[in-house]
């Protein structure tokens, strides 16, 4: 009998499906109580910015090397690699994010953050606060390491678990791609990772075959003008007059050219020009931000802004070699995309072990970027980002009552119920991991 067949008909004989989710309910529970529970505090009291996210990634990794990973630091800057071989099978990534936020914590809660630390943008001393929830995730990836560790028996393949910097500034991912992350420790044969959500009731999981983050790219238009007195605008061409056009134009992107189902978004955030009321500049700024759910979104949206900003240049009659410039950012990310046949998969798995009630598909409302897919394109590579809820329905009920909303992520008032948060998040990993890595009895299938 090959080796992983036996390893599936002990596990099925010692853990039939029940078992393994009762034995999993009360592991990840006590464990929440002895340890979890306090490492949480210390990472919400304690967080870090993005790029300088020392003190987390020492201790992140301290905890890993304690529980029997292979660990190594610095990778991409402050990222963490941890490895657990463990016999034949596949490998499987789990990617936790590590960075806080340059906000002033408002929660009320009695570990709200104090800390400040000096930001590596500006050079200021800033507060800091984990307002997007990352604590969890740190937290939850500490669980898991801690009971697949323990349950070494019941499993095979190689568990990877990553510890990205400077997801906040979507950064991170590419920078550990860049430091030949797969180069240096292999590429995955899955690639996992959740986020907690304030939208969603305590514990819920919600999984999506579809995109649940949006692409997001930056894109600067630079238009040349000819300058003028503001009393002799026929002397000149007015980049004020052609930036309003472009903005204007740049509307029927999404309103004529993407389908009504498909979502997308063009936002110019920024407009500048001009020094003094009666001159007219040679020159003008446009600052954009641009959200696709597809790469074909992306690219009707990104060839339909270069498009129209050239165009509109020749409308108002500027040479060619001063047309509109359209600079789109190296540093962008694509549409965080599942794939539909590993997501079926893992729902159906979580239904069966955590319970149906428990399991959601509701697409994303908003069109937030994360830096995830990064590392699961080139090359791709099978992928589930699911959310867990962390808001107490007494909080949703009381909004419904005309109190206070619920808060949203990156919000001052942001809080999350984090026992059933932490553990919940714990549970869906392990039970990803172990439907992936052999053993899928565990998974109650």
């Amino acid at each position: 009998m090959k080796p992983t067949c036996l390893i599936l008909l002990l596990f099925a004989i010692a853990f039939p499906p029940t078992a393994f989710a009762e034995d999993l309910r009360q592991s990840v529970r006590a464990d929440y109580d002895v340890h979890l529970a306090s490492l949480f505090d210390h990472f919400h009291r304690h967080p870090e910015l993005s790029l300088v996210e020392y003190k987390t990634a020492a201790r992140m990794a301290r905890e890993m090397r304690a529980v029997g990973f292979d660990v190594t630091e610095g990778v991409g800057g402050t990222g963490v690699v941890a490895l657990m071989k463990n016999g034949d099978g596949p490998t499987v990534m789990m990617r936790a994010d590590m960075d806080g936020l340059p906000v002033e914590e408002k929660s009320g809660l009695p570990n709200a953050s104090k800390t400040t630390q000096q930001s590596p943008i500006t050079g200021e001393v800033v507060p800091v606060m984990h307002a997007c929830g990352h604590d969890v995730h740190l937290t939850s990836l500490v669980g898991t390491a801690r009971y697949m560790s323990a349950n070494r028996d019941v499993w095979q393949g190689t568990l990877m678990l990553i510890m990205q910097p400077a997801e906040e500034r979507v950064m991170g991912a590419r920078a550990m791609k860049q430091d030949r992350l797969w180069e240096r420790f292999g590429v995955p044969d899955y690639a996992l990772a959740f986020h907690v959500t304030s939208r969603d009731r305590s514990g819920l999981i919600n999984v999506s075959e579809g995109s649940p983050y949006a692409g997001s790219d930056t894109v600067d238009i630079i238009i040349h003008g000819v300058g003028a007195h503001g009393a002799s605008p026929h002397r000149g061409k007015d980049p004020i007059v052609l930036g309003s056009q472009i903005v204007m134009a740049l509307q029927t992107l999404v309103s004529r050219e993407i389908a009504p189902r498909v979502p997308g978004v063009v936002t110019v955030g920024s407009f500048h020009a001009g020094t003094k009321h009666n001159i007219i500049s040679d020159r003008a700024q446009l600052q954009l931000t641009v959200r696709s759910t597809s790469p074909e979104t992306r690219k009707t949206l990104l060839d339909g802004i270069r498009r129209i900003a050239t165009n509109m240049g020749r409308v108002a009659g500027l040479p060619e070699d001063k047309l509109p410039e359209v600079i789109v950012s190296k540093e962008g990310v694509p549409p965080t995309s599942n794939t539909p046949q590993l997501a079926r998969r893992l729902r159906a798995a979580w239904q069966k072990t955590i319970g149906e009630d428990q399991v959601i598909d509701e697409p994303s409302k908003g069109m937030g970027a994360e830096d995830f897919p990064i590392f699961t394109s080139n090359p791709t590579i099978p992928s589930v980002y699911w959310s867990v809820g962390g808001t107490p329905q007494s909080a949703f009920d009381t909004e419904a009552a005309g109190g206070a909303p619920v808060p949203s992520h990156h919000s001052p008032l942001f809080k999350i119920e984090s026992q059933p948060a932490v553990i919940r998040g714990v549970e869906s990993t392990v039970v990803a991991l172990m439907t992936l890595m052999g053993s899928e009895q565990a998974a109650g299938r």
